[in-house]
């Protein structure tokens, strides 16, 4: 999955699979998840946020099925 830099503190880069519907992130720490179920929506606010750190913890981790990569 092609994954875009992002700008923020906690996440490095993110890439979505419309088709899937999976969510995948890599972490500034290096590690890298995919976040199955998510729909394209979500994804779309997430990029939009004004804190992608803060809109993932409060949206996403935790609300969605994830496997580290």
């Amino acid at each position: 999955m092609d994954r875009q830099s992002v700008a923020s503190s906690n996440l490095a880069e993110v890439g979505y699979d419309s088709d899937l519907e999976t969510l995948e992130v890599q972490f500034k720490s290096g590690g890298i998840y995919q976040y199955f179920n998510v729909p394209a929506f979500m994804y779309e606010r997430l990029m939009s946020a004004d804190s992608l750190g803060r809109f993932f913890n409060a949206e996403i981790k935790g609300h969605y099925p994830e496997a580290k990569v």
